[in-house]
């Protein structure tokens, strides 16, 4: 079996090379005009000194020169290390400073988010722009910035790396529970292998187009995607964004037969007006998390099988539904033969059947889940104790070994299929001249999951303003982790320890005097 990423275009190329492997709304891309335009991208970054194992940032949307950029990359030896492009401030330059990239790969409507932390940023020196550059020759003028036509441009001669299946070959960066972003590094390996994992567990077939309305920084769109499509010699179609009034048109234009959801995508579909031709799509199947009470109904409504599993960055997929087997309400499956599962205390001791505990994980294959955090080697060790990764999710247990979801660990607020770290949260509204204490919380989501609240304490003699607090957040953080919820508060509740007890904020929750930014009058 060819598992390494670069080996697997290679031969796709050779064996299926007019066969569409890229569908976006711009156009479709074969894999053979993906892996063409692969090698020009490997031979440009070679010429810009990109060797062997060093990564390469990118941030960019949805597109084509993202996927030829990551294969690119693999083709050269050297490391993918995608951003999350809603990243600004502070977030931006640790993930960036993480990477210790030297070359960055960004569309031109991103590169705003590089000017007021480029003098913070430690490593960067080669920034290579999608679109137009004279804004950023201006904008960056201690770097050197090339178009990306022009690397791309570069000579389109074949190369093959010296890759193997356990070399890195893609940072996804995930947030942390508590602390800041981690840079997860997935193998080659990892990359094929979960491919492999979904096309056996979804039955997915040859003949499928499968399609994702994520970013492809995310382990959907790429890992759970792409590389299955590589795989099975088929067609990924991705959207540029999640849309609700367009997504069952674009379902429809891509031909799409698999579709994956995440958060609050269903609710959101669910929640459109109803149509005569709802159930007129090719999609024959939907996955992901979290399946709501209305499942039979928009199954119904729409034609379309839906299935639950449970996954992270971190480990991949070790728990699926198993396909022929009726459905368990409120489960996410249960672990697959690849890897162990089990849940336990907080002594790390087997929880009993019924009891919730901690999820963790541990393969039974080599590089089935990360290698670890990308320069965080305390972390590491610390979420691999007792020889097991410790996921920070919450489950239950049936007798039949069926997984029941339950929830996460406090830090983190899970919001839009989102993971946020409420201490990035946190270290941001820290920095408003007014705020003395910050606490960052999840609430309860009309549209599942969770919405994102603040409870702040002014400064002695100051006043917050919710108002502009969060002007100050839009300007510093992702557009996700922007508070929707301010309560200003005398003090925050607290541990002898001086720990603060959030768990009491979210027990009391919204209340009469919660802002909300979303309120009409607020609005208004």
């Amino acid at each position: 079996m060819i598992r390494t990423i670069d080996a697997l275009l290679e031969s796709r190329a050779e064996t299926d090379r007019d066969t569409v492997f890229l569908r976006f709304a711009r156009g479709d891309l074969t894999f053979g005009e993906v892996a063409d335009r692969a090698c020009g991208v490997a031979n440009g970054l070679a010429g810009l000194g990109v060797d062997r194992r060093d990564l390469v940032a990118l941030m960019m949307p949805n597109c084509a020169e993202f996927a030829i950029t990551w294969f690119g990359i693999s083709k050269l030896g050297a490391v993918t290390a995608p951003v999350n492009t809603a990243l600004r401030g502070l977030v931006l330059v640790h993930v960036l400073n993480l990477t210790a990239a030297r070359v960055v790969v960004a569309d031109a409507d991103l590169i705003e988010a590089l000017e007021p932390i480029a003098n913070e940023l430690e490593h960067v020196r080669v920034l290579i722009v999608r679109g137009d550059i004279e804004r950023a020759t201006a904008r960056f003028p201690e770097w050197d910035v090339i178009p990306f036509a022009a690397i791309e441009s570069s000579d389109r001669s074949s190369r093959s790396s010296s890759n193997v299946e356990s070399d890195v070959a893609i940072v996804l960066f995930t947030s942390g529970t508590t602390g800041r972003s981690k840079g997860c590094m997935l193998s080659h390996r990892y990359a094929v292998r979960q491919a492999e994992l979904m096309i056996e567990h979804l039955e997915l077939r040859s003949d499928d187009v499968l399609f994702c309305p994520f970013p492809m920084f995310h382990l959907d769109a790429s890992i759970l995607t792409i590389m299955p499509a590589l795989v099975l010699a088929t067609t990924a179609a991705l959207a540029e964004r999640f849309s609700a009034s367009t997504f069952w048109e674009e379902v429809r234009d891509f031909g799409a037969t698999v579709f994956d959801f995440m958060g609050a995508t269903l609710a959101i579909l669910h929640k459109q007006p109803a149509t005569d031709g709802d159930a007129s799509n090719p999609a024959r199947l939907g996955w992901g998390v979290p399946l709501p009470e209305f499942t039979p109904e928009f199954e119904a409504r729409f034609g379309v099988r839906l299935v639950e599993l449970y996954g992270s960055t971190d480990v991949g997929v070790p728990m699926y539904t198993p396909l022929h087997e009726p459905r368990r309400a409120g489960s996410c499956g249960r672990p697959i033969d690849a890897y162990e599962v089990s849940l336990v205390d907080g002594d790390d001791c087997e929880a009993a059947v019924g009891d919730v505990g901690e999820i963790i994980v541990r393969p039974r294959e080599p590089s089935l889940i990360m290698d670890g955090y990308l320069g965080m080697p305390r972390e590491t060790i610390a979420a691999t104790r007792n020889l097991w990764f410790h996921t920070g999710d919450l489950a239950r247990r049936d007798a039949d070994g069926y997984m029941y979801f339950v929830g996460r660990q406090m830090g983190a607020i899970r919001r839009r299929g989102e993971n946020i770290s409420s201490f990035e949260i946190e270290e941001v509204v820290d920095l408003h001249p007014d705020v003395f204490e910050v606490a960052a919380f999840g609430v309860a989501s009309e549209l599942s999951e969770q919405d994102v609240m603040i409870a702040v304490v002014a400064l002695p003699g100051r006043t917050v303003d919710p108002s502009d607090l969060i002007e100050f957040c839009q300007q510093r953080m992702a557009r996700y982790m922007v508070p929707r919820y301010i309560d200003v508060v005398d003090s925050l509740p607290k541990t002898p320890t001086e720990k603060v007890e959030k768990y009491r904020l979210v027990e009391r929750g919204i209340t009469a005097n919660t802002w909300d930014r979303e309120s009409p009058d607020v609005a208004g």
